[in-house]
């Protein structure tokens, strides 16, 4: 027996049940694969018949759970023949949100392993009201106060942002099979010695809650201070995702220093060309975040770079004045909603698929699950024929050679110090509302 509602089984939309009876059940002794019977008073031509598509290991792993009998899930509808399912056969894909009820959707399509956080996530978990948010928020402060007795309020309101992140992540890890990204507090990114203590204690929180240490990925910006933290910490088995990555410069500093993965931000690039050149529109091959991307992509592979590179933050390449073809809005699970986008905004994503692994926000994977388009591979495992860029300073860098060449490069330059500027301010909203609390 499978005690259903009317909208489970006929795929429809909730706001198409106001006005009918709430307590409307449907029991089902079977549910046939091929056509869903129709209820009386529903019209056949409002029905879609609901294809829920698993990848070979999730599968499995339902079978798993299930006793080895697989079932149907009311999970995110994504097709075999989407462009999410095609992205996913070459690239490895997370989530870029802190919400957890999207990440637990786009969890079970098998498609998305991973997700990264950061402080505006972390920021909007802690002052939303949402009761889970805030039994994470309690948590954090009950922790802060009886774990650190012994500090000034300022660490002690540190280590509940901390905690706050670790909540975050612990309850994100139970969604997602992969890595977990958290950021160590981005008002450290010129103290080595500072960052290294957050991001252990962060790592000694997540063990203690039994997170291993290998799904966690500590966030650092891409400072020097940043890289040579990451180099210290990925020797102790912490593994680092250097974040605030917008040149092949910093890319290969983070390579040499054997961080596990970067995390370039493709859009933001395109931003300061965009001001720069006083240019709107590229074709994606031609846009300078895409070519940015690829170079550092490409640099990696010639020169056996084991970091991974994670393009982050979307733009249209072509502008957003492109409506999409079903005139801009995209149906998408109730949980996800309804989102309105333009027919470019996945420029830059099919730009650069391949790539190692992206992250990439929900409505710009729902857009991806709503496409069947054919998805062409740009990026590849093996070398480049040629690389654009020498080893930087002979295959390690010195502090001297980065800080000039960054000097010289005004995009990363620029973006750097505006990314940190952005993820303090949203650190310092949320250390003001911990201490209201504390």
């Amino acid at each position: 027996f499978f005690l259903v509602t009317p909208e489970q089984v006929c795929g429809l939309s909730s706001s198409m049940f106001k006005g009918q009876t709430a307590a409307l059940l449907l029991v089902c002794f079977a549910i046939p694969c091929a056509a869903w019977s129709v209820p009386a008073g529903f019209a056949r031509t409002t029905l879609r018949r609901s294809t829920v598509s698993l990848s070979p290991p999730m599968a499995a792993a339902r079978a798993a759970r299930s006793g080895g009998v697989m079932r149907a899930s009311m999970a995110m509808d994504v097709s075999t023949s989407s462009q999410l399912a095609q992205l996913s056969g070459m690239t490895v894909l997370s989530v870029d949100t802190g919400d957890l009820t999207v990440i637990e959707e786009l969890g079970k399509t098998g498609y998305i392993t991973d997700a990264t956080t950061n402080p505006l996530f972390v920021s909007q978990a802690g002052t939303s009201g949402d009761p889970r948010y805030v039994a994470f928020v309690d948590e954090a402060i009950k922790y802060a106060n009886e774990e650190g007795k012994t500090l000034d309020d300022n660490a002690k309101v540190g280590l509940a942002i901390d905690r706050l992140a670790v909540n975050l992540g612990t309850a994100i890890s139970k969604l997602v099979p992969g890595y977990v990204s958290t950021e160590v507090d981005p008002r450290l990114s010129f103290s080595m010695e500072e960052s290294l203590t957050r991001a252990r204690g962060i790592i000694a929180m997540y063990e203690k809650e039994g997170v291993p240490r290998s799904r966690i990925l500590i966030k650092l910006a891409a400072t020097w201070e940043g890289i040579k933290a990451a180099e210290i910490l990925e020797k102790e088995g912490i593994t680092c995702n250097l974040t605030l990555v917008f040149g092949v410069l910093q890319a290969a500093a983070a390579a040499q220093a054997g961080a596990r993965l970067i995390s370039p931000f493709t859009g933001r690039i395109l931003d300061w060309h965009k001001v720069d050149k006083k240019q709107e529109y590229w074709e994606p091959e031609e846009d300078p975040g895409v070519l940015e991307c690829a170079r550092m992509h490409n640099y990696f592979k010639t020169y056996g770079h084991k970091t991974i590179c994670m393009p982050a933050s979307w733009r249209p390449s072509r502008g957003s004045g492109g409506s999409a073809p079903s005139g801009g809005v995209m149906t998408r699970p109730p949980e996800l909603g309804t989102v309105a986008y333009s027919k470019f905004d996945l420029d830059e994503i099919r730009a650069l698929a391949g790539a190692d692994r992206m992250t990439i926000p929900p409505n710009l994977l729902a857009a991806l699950a709503a496409s069947t388009e054919t998805l062409e591979r740009k990026l590849f495992e093996a070398p480049p024929a040629t690389c654009a860029d020498a080893e930087f300073g002979g295959g390690k860098m010195d502090e001297k050679t980065f800080r000039f060449l960054l000097n010289q490069d005004g995009c990363t330059t620029e973006k750097l110090a505006q990314g940190i500027r952005a993820f303090v301010a949203d650190t310092n909203k949320l250390e003001a509302a911990l201490r209201a609390k504390m």
